[in-house]
């Protein structure tokens, strides 16, 4: 009888280990409730594939994530959030215009025939890297950054460092083969597209099929997307391809449908046809059995807090992002509620934040930042006159 007990003791043990969520940390979102799903109905097809939530990073679906492999172009998810961040800190801009270096223009591979010597906007360059895979660009931004190439490459190590990417090298910023070591695997892939996908700006460029795009020379070359499911899936709205020899047939996606928005990710395909084949069968399997459900929308008015310290005795607030959890299909669908700080102090601008509100979902506790929807003053010498004489 004690022998039963200890291996039932034992089992629930097991059992809720593997129940604890794990922190998924990517820089942008919050939690990710990390699951292997070995019940997924997906066969797998490549070296190593990772099917994610975007917003929570809840695994949905995962095949040798984490093993060791070359990436080819999928290296450029990097160098596109390089490029992104160094807008968003004010360091770039779209409109500026970068002079293409003999270097840059001598690139082989994939590219969009930059000419040397000649100055070209930060947004067309972004558009060649997101949309044809261009080397030649992705070299001219490298060294626009950086520097230098190689000062670019160490900021793409320190930055899959902070993205929490543990499987990673990287050797150059286009994923063309070198004698350094490079590699990276699903896992972090999907780490790196979700935080691409961050950018909003991204998406401008994820949409563009074809292009006729005309050189500061007045050449015209053809602009056309390698990412194929942009046309033949329906909610398929960015992605990038990746090929060499080595890495195999590589692409990392993104489809959205109503709310649910998931990310894709396969590794050392074996062909162009069955990469794209095998994303499709990771989103027909999200969409089937994930419902998004969201409970508020990022700048929803949530409410009204206290103001201390002001004529203005309470403000209208909203919350900062999104409150969403994934559940699946059929499931039942749980309400929460939003607890708002007592009290904040004055001053505050539209648009501050003021602190945090609180909600709990399933037994655990988590937090959203609020936004100010109104300006409240601090109360000056005469409001407080007023205040004390209104009281008389």
């Amino acid at each position: 009888m004690k022998k039963r007990i200890f291996i039932f003791a034992i089992f629930v043990c097991l059992l809720a280990a593997a129940m604890i969520p794990l922190a998924f940390q990517n820089g942008t979102v919050a939690f990710a409730e990390t699951i292997q799903n070995e019940s997924a109905p997906i066969k797998a097809n490549g070296f190593g594939e990772y099917l994610t939530e975007y917003n929570s990073g809840k695994v949905l679906y995962s095949y040798n994530a984490e093993a060791k492999h070359e990436i080819a172009s999928m290296v450029k998810i990097m160098t596109a959030n390089l490029i992104f961040e160094a807008v968003d800190k004010g360091n770039l801009t779209f409109d500026e215009k970068i002079t293409i270096s003999p270097e840059a223009a001598a690139m082989g591979g994939s590219q969009m025939f930059l000419d040397s010597g000649a100055q070209y906007p930060v947004r067309d360059l972004i558009k060649g890297i997101i949309v044809v895979s261009a080397n030649d660009a992705s070299y001219a931004m490298a060294e626009r950054i950086a520097g230098s190439v190689d000062a670019f490459v160490k900021m793409m190590n320190d930055k899959a460092k902070e993205l929490g990417m543990q499987n990673t090298l990287f050797a150059n910023c286009t994923g063309l083969p070198t004698d350094k070591e490079q590699y990276s695997c699903a896992k972090d892939v999907n780490i790196m597209t979700r935080q691409l996908m961050s950018h909003p700006e991204y998406f401008e460029y994820a949409s563009i099929w074809m292009e006729d795009y005309t050189h500061p020379s007045g050449r015209v070359t053809q602009l056309v997307n390698t990412n194929k499911l942009l046309k033949q899936y329906s909610g398929c709205i960015g992605g990038k391809t990746g090929y060499t020899d080595k890495a195999g047939h590589c692409l990392s996606a993104c489809a959205q449908r109503n709310d649910l928005k998931v990310v894709a990710t396969i590794v050392g395909g074996t062909d162009s046809k069955s990469r794209f084949s095998q994303v499709r069968s990771m989103f027909d399997y999200a969409f089937a059995n994930y419902v998004n459900k969201i409970y508020y929308h990022k700048g929803d008015n949530v409410g009204t807090v206290a103001v201390k310290k002001s004529p203005v005795k309470q403000i209208e607030v909203a919350i900062k992002d999104d409150i969403a959890f994934l559940s699946k299909t059929g499931s039942e669908q749980k309400d929460i509620e939003l607890k708002l700080p007592g009290e904040i102090k004055a001053p505050v601008k539209k648009g501050d934040v003021i602190g945090k509100a609180t909600y709990s979902f399933d037994g655990r506790e988590y937090e959203v930042e609020l936004i100010a929807l109104q300006d409240a003053k601090k109360s000056s010498f005469w409001d407080i006159l007023k205040g004390i004489s209104s009281k008389w």
